[in-house]
């Protein structure tokens, strides 16, 4: 990695602890691969360690190995972090030396943790600078109950959280005194990685958990007269780890709140910022209005003026200025994204698959499915009915209960819906077909053969009565 002008600092090299099992979780599933908005706990962190700009982005994987690795081949900017494996897993010094041969000596490596996901690229910046190359520098933070964590020690006169950092203790390894600091390491630090690789070379597991401890570098610092700095953060959701379902929860809805806020402060209107989920990107222009229970997923987009009705679910789609989405919509547009025209009306309970591409002042209404098909400014399917992979014209109107039979058991075919066609109730349109412009299909009709421009279609059987018919009798 090059240096820019904003930094002017040596490389850096990340590297991400996720090699444990996650016991507390009680899951099959790696900890690390526990969803937070959507998103693994450690895709969250290799994409941090992305933007801050590292020149290698190393994954420590034990548990759960390939899951974890295969999980991870692609980050935000979609470059594949390298992997180093940890069997068997015997602490965070033994994982950083799994770790070591991958990392050039003329860099800055920086330490995280790949259950916790909500690091800042502002607070990993600040932490390499501290370093400068020749410090080593931890991520601190004070908090009520340091229960589990370990310890900040410094200098005897320096406890007030100033000064010189002699050691990290464990919570096992800790006396009395050392209990009551409140002043805890995150997880997260900066070193030079020559001083670390000698470091590491001198690490044992002589201790309470029978462990190899990468925290006992910083004794090692002491000693070797590397000054050992710590820089202190106050945001605990930056440095909150997950190691059970409740704290995973409660991770959730901090994170969720502090979206709803930054959406809230662009001027989004939100019924109820608790009652928010945004598990992708968001953008929103002016007016904006979100009703509550409604979630957000991959890459959406609100136009202005946009509303957006309660129990929504919203995903790969682009709303057009002032559409309206009534409630309980569900819009999914996976890889190949819907489209919502200027001033449309969707649902309630309509459902927009992938590849619906709507024009402008388009109505989709109760129960009605779109799936790979556009729909010209104004057409109306207001009720109860099936669009698949169909060219509807402008200002069409189609029929409750209609549908159109794409699929003959191995193919899809297309069918064609001239401008300004009427289509009854209760029809069924079999592909490929074609209802030329302006034509009208009478209800009940199922159209095999394609229509003239203006003509009127009726395919069904004449009605028979009989008089004085008696039903069968047991």
């Amino acid at each position: 990695m090059n240096k820019t002008p904003q930094d002017n600092q040596e490389p850096v090299d990340v590297v991400i602890m996720a090699a444990g099992k996650g016991t507390r979780m009680k899951s099959s599933l790696p900890k690390v691969l526990h969803r937070l908005g959507g998103r693994a706990l450690a895709a969250h962190v290799v994409d941090t360690a992305q933007r801050i700009g590292a020149r290698h982005v190393v994954v420590v994987t034990g548990h759960g190995a390939t899951d974890v690795e295969a999980a991870l081949e692609g980050g935000a900017s979609g470059r594949v972090p390298l992997f180093a494996r940890q069997v068997p897993q015997l602490g965070t010094g033994h994982a950083m030396q799994q770790a070591a041969p991958l990392l050039p000596d003329d860099g800055t490596v920086v330490v995280l943790s790949g259950d916790v996901p909500l690091i800042g690229e502002a607070t990993l910046r600040a932490l390499v600078a501290q370093s400068g190359g020749r410090r080593l520098a931890l991520l601190t933070i004070r908090v009520d109950d340091p229960t589990g964590y370990g310890r900040i020690v410094r200098a005897p006169a320096a406890q007030d959280g100033e000064g010189e950092v002699q050691a990290i203790v464990e919570e096992k390894d800790a006396n009395e005194a050392q209990r009551a600091i409140r002043e805890i390491y995150s997880g997260v630090m900066a070193v030079p990685a020559q001083l670390l690789k000698t470091w590491l070379a001198r690490l044992d597991n002589k201790n309470a958990q029978g462990e190899y401890y990468l925290t006992d570098v910083v004794g090692f610092a002491t000693v070797d007269g590397v000054p050992v700095v710590a820089h202190r953060t106050d945001d605990a959701l930056q440095v909150a780890g997950v190691n059970s379902p409740a704290q995973l929860a409660a991770l959730e809805r901090a994170y969720q709140l502090r979206q709803a806020d930054a959406l809230m402060a662009q001027g989004v209107r939100l019924a109820d910022p608790a009652r928010f989920d945004l598990r992708g990107t968001l953008a929103c222009e002016s007016d904006v209005e979100i009703d509550v229970n409604c979630v957000f997923e991959g890459a959406v987009s609100l136009g202005a003026g946009v509303r957006v009705g309660a129990n929504c679910v919203i995903a790969n789609a682009r709303i057009e200025t002032g559409a309206v989405i009534h409630p309980f919509t569900h819009i999914d547009g996976e890889k190949a994204g819907v489209t919502v025209g200027e001033g449309s009306r969707i649902g309630p309970f309509a459902r927009l698959r992938p590849g619906a591409r709507l024009g402008a002042e388009v109505h989709i209404g109760n129960f009605v499915e779109v799936k790979n098909s556009t729909l010209a400014a104004g057409a109306k399917a207001n009720h109860l009915a099936y669009l698949g992979d169909a060219t509807v014209g402008a200002r069409v109107n189609y029929g409750a209960g209609s549908i159109t039979a794409n699929y003959d058991g191995a193919n899809k075919h297309r069918t064609v819906i001239g401008d300004d066609v009427h289509v009854g109730s209760n029809c069924v349109l079999v592909a490929p077909v074609t209802i030329g412009v302006g034509g009208t299909v009478g209800g009940g009709s199922t159209v095999t053969k394609s229509t003239e421009p203006g003509a009127l279609t009726v395919a069904r059987a004449r009605q028979v009565s009989f008089a004085n018919w008696q039903r069968p009798k047991k």
